[in-house]
């Protein structure tokens, strides 16, 4: 197949091209920068040259979007809403546009997009969405409205010889550095890592390794359409997600953090603590239903891989230097 992926060079984007290449796939990725063989120019708004590769190409993996790695101010937020809904829509045009379209667009969403629960799991058939839950702040629901637009663009695009699939993303765990795992890992291992503002909260996670065969299981699998949860099956609360991570890391204790001691860890790091502190529970019914097989299903032996494979990495980074 030819695959092309538009903001493709970032962590999942990576992982994803190194995996289908592998596979015997020709990748081309979309970037503002490009910077290697495979990689062609793109500014994620307006139709160009770039648009030549979606045409006759088998499948686009649309992950293009400002990281949600910030503050959420009204400028982050805009920029937000204004990469994933631009970068939505010029994909769909270039796809309409196409003399050869391709057989499957799948679109980057997340599984933010569901509601603060401590409840019932969301999947995604029956699943709640958010926006509207009471005693969260009110600004989280802005996450929510951008998932929705994110979504609502591959929806209206007209392309009606092409499959679409909204792919809700949790929390994707990958040994690289940089990454959500990393993060965790450094306040893990610096004794901080305990649980933050009591740690009942869901966190949905899925190996960097499901979710790249998960989009191929997707790619493959002609009767998955519509908005389709990547998430492990067994998504944990913030305060075992924690005890596990440190366990795998040989770390005895784990700093307790309330609330306001989260706000600040958050201002320090230019995060958001919506990202700590929205219960995600979510949970992949349509994956499974359609047959597929998570690899790291459980957190506890997803994290002792991880803290395995980052040792490998920090030990090869070592060696070479």
């Amino acid at each position: 197949m030819k695959v092309v992926i538009p903001g493709g060079t970032g962590q999942v984007g990576t992982a994803l091209g190194r995996v289908l290449r592998s596979d015997g796939h020709q990748v081309v990725v979309l970037t503002r920068q490009p910077a290697e063989e495979g990689q062609v120019s793109w500014d994620g708004e307006r139709l160009g040259s770039w648009a030549r590769e979606v045409d006759g190409c088998d499948v686009v993996i649309n992950l293009a979007g400002r990281s949600v790695s910030c503050r959420y101010t009204k400028e982050n937020l805009t920029a937000m809403m204004r990469s994933r809904v631009r970068s939505a829509r010029v994909v769909g045009q270039a796809i309409a546009a196409a003399g050869r379209p391709p057989r499957a667009w799948l679109q980057m969403s997340t599984a933010t997009i569901y509601a603060h629960t401590h409840g019932t799991a969301n999947d995604d058939v029956t699943g709640v969405i958010g926006g509207s839950e009471k005693g969260v702040p009110g600004y989280w629901a802005f996450s929510v409205d951008i998932a929705q637009a994110w979504e609502r663009e591959l929806d209206e695009a007209k392309v009606p010889a092409t499959r679409k699939v909204a792919l809700r993303a949790a929390m994707v765990m990958t040994p690289d550095k940089g990454g959500v795992f990393d993060v965790l890992s450094r306040v893990a291992r610096l004794g901080l890592g305990g649980p933050v503002a009591g740690g009942r909260q869901y966190v949905s996670w899925i190996h960097e390794d499901d979710f790249t065969a998960a989009v191929r299981f997707i790619i493959d699998q002609d009767i998955l359409t519509g908005p389709v949860n990547l998430a492990s099956p067994g998504p944990v609360r913030q305060r075992d997600l924690m005890r596990e991570l440190r366990a795998a890391w040989g770390v005895p204790v784990g700093l307790p953090a309330t609330r306001w001691m989260a706000e600040l860890g958050a201002l320090a790091i230019r995060t958001d603590t919506e990202l700590l502190l929205k219960s995600r529970r979510v949970v992949p019914g349509l994956l499974t239903a359609a047959g597929f097989e998570f690899r790291h299903g459980t957190w506890p032996e997803a994290a002792r891989d991880l803290v395995q494979r980052a040792r490998g990495r920090d030990a090869a980074g070592s060696h070479r230097s």
